[in-house]
């Protein structure tokens, strides 16, 4: 997590509020090419006719802004939009939408937009491929489909969290090192996290591995002060338990598969090694077999030396 990333979610906020109240007369002009996301089912390829074809678009405008114009190479940024996401989602209800996987068959699984990368009218799935590791936006999903299985009304609780914890980065005001604004949301969050964090959550589930990213990047703060040259040192503390850590160790087992492209390199540094270390073991082993040969050809050369002396002794 850092500035440029929650920014985005400040700007799309700024044009799609979270309060429903504030969403009845919407103007996307100032997200750019947000339109274009509308297209699906019952709206017209630039018009956004129902709520859910506006939430979807958002989505769509977060993957971008993110993954390829940002060139966010961390893939469990997806995380932070499967929050916002399922926030939305949970808002109202949807004919149809029952939880994530809903809003996956229905929006995301045959719509081109998540099949093929394409930034006002450019394909971008090369440059998609060289930050993430994939060519679209439909197999970041697929990847993360665990993700989907959590119940939509739980998920979005997290969202209470993530709020005040981006507020901490774009808060940060390194010209203004006497400004304290950050210490608030970060009370917040530690409030609100623990509310969350109940003792009865599995280990396993994607639930618990979305709460502890946040964790980890709530204490990775103080590192980001340290780069902007602001003491954060304030902050109140919220060390992980136990349990916590070890699952903060194993997030990428949870929520990260490895891309294709990136599977394949690492199988061929395996193999460079192995073949590196059998070549080293055979040229070892070669150079103590001369060793040894040389050797006994020496103590059989001595041998007939000394049997040729004793010879012309006895003589």
């Amino acid at each position: 997590m850092d500035k440029t990333l929650c920014e985005q979610f400040d700007t799309l906020r700024s044009s799609f509020p979270d309060d429903l109240d504030k969403s009845t007369n919407l103007n996307f002009k100032n997200l750019g090419n947000f339109m274009n996301y509308c297209f699906n089912g019952e709206s017209k390829e630039t018009e956004c006719k129902t709520y859910l074809d506006n939430i979807n678009a958002g989505c769509l405008w977060l993957l971008d802004q993110l993954f390829v114009k940002k060139k966010k190479k961390n893939i469990n940024t997806f995380q932070y939009i499967i929050i916002w996401l399922s926030y939305k989602l949970n808002q109202k209800k949807y004919d149809g939408i029952k939880d994530l996987n809903d809003f996956y068959n229905k929006y995301i699984e045959n719509n081109t937009h998540y099949t093929s990368c394409n930034n006002d009218s450019e394909d971008c799935s090369k440059q998609l491929q060289d930050n993430t590791g994939y060519p679209n936006y439909k197999e970041i999903i697929n990847g993360r489909k665990r993700l989907l299985s959590t119940n939509i009304e739980k998920m979005s609780k997290i969202y209470d969290a993530f709020k005040p914890l981006c507020k901490m980065y774009t808060g940060l005001n390194a010209n203004e090192k006497t400004n304290k604004n950050y210490l608030d949301c970060a009370s917040k969050f530690v409030e609100k996290y623990n509310e969350l964090n109940v003792s009865d959550i599995d280990n396993d589930s994607p639930y618990h591995q979305v709460l502890s990213t946040l964790l980890n990047d709530y204490n990775n703060f103080k590192s980001y002060c340290d780069t902007n040259g602001v003491d954060c040192n304030d902050i109140p503390s919220l060390v992980p338990t136990e349990r916590e850590g070890n699952d903060m160790q194993s997030s990428e087992e949870i929520c990260y598969v490895t891309p294709p492209s990136l599977s394949i390199v690492k199988k061929l540094i395996l193999a460079l090694l192995i073949f590196s270390t059998i070549s080293i073991f055979l040229g070892i082993f070669f150079k103590c077999s001369l060793f040894v040969l040389r050797k006994r050809a020496q103590k059989e050369y001595l041998r007939e030396k000394l049997k040729n002396i004793k010879k012309r002794m006895n003589h």
